[in-house]
């Protein structure tokens, strides 16, 4: 079975909370549907063994060591309200941690969004998505892409994809930028400075690709 955002293999420390304001998830709920839409993101009993996939997130606007992102098992809700996020207050990726609060748990994802925004100040908004076409022929393209034997979830991915990120900085590609998940079925990452670009990179790439 390929988990979507089922099993968080992290340790949180979770504290329920006020969720954040509606006008701070504004564009992160846009993306979301934007992704819905495409079938990036959401849930089907034909894909995944029926679990909810995909997630979405942005460095917190007030509070730069922080990260709103989507909580756990809403891969499959048609609209989500502001309880349904968390923001993620403190993690060590490297120690397979994480500190959230809020209205739900954070994604099980939210490690590996933890390191893309470790891995560069720049990085303000994170989608990760599963596209099956993208996420096989990412080779072809010349997508980075972390080893097939690293799990979603793990210090391994995180370590994976702040890997990539540097090493892409180091090329000067600058953001946004694109990357698969090797060891998680089908997928993809799209993370930048803005929402804009990078939900902009990731629809560019999702309908220029036939599922």
């Amino acid at each position: 079975m390929t988990d979507g955002d089922g099993v968080t293999k992290f340790v949180a420390t979770f504290h329920h909370a006020p969720p954040p304001a509606p006008a701070l998830l504004t564009e992160l709920i846009h993306w979301r549907q934007q992704l819905v839409s495409l079938s990036v993101l959401g849930q089907d009993p034909a894909r995944y063994d029926g679990v909810g996939f995909g997630n979405v997130s942005c460095r917190h606007p007030g509070r730069p060591n922080a990260f709103i992102i989507t909580g756990t098992q809403t891969g499959g809700m048609a609209t989500l309200s502001p309880r349904d996020f968390a923001v993620v207050t403190a993690w060590d990726w490297a120690a397979n941690t994480l500190t959230a609060e809020g209205g739900r748990p954070p994604s099980s994802e939210a490690l590996t969004h933890a390191a893309l925004y470790s891995a560069a100040p720049g990085i303000c908004w994170v989608l990760h998505g599963h596209a099956p076409a993208l996420w096989h022929s990412a080779e072809r393209h010349g997508i980075p892409t972390t080893p097939a034997n690293v799990a979603y979830g793990t210090p391994e991915m995180a370590a994976g994809v702040a890997a990539l990120v540097a090493n892409r900085d180091g090329r000067g590609l600058g953001l946004p930028g694109l990357l698969a998940m090797g060891g998680h079925e089908d997928g993809v990452i799209a993370y930048g400075a803005t929402a804009a670009s990078t939900g902009g990179l990731m629809v560019r790439w999702t309908t220029n690709l036939t599922f």
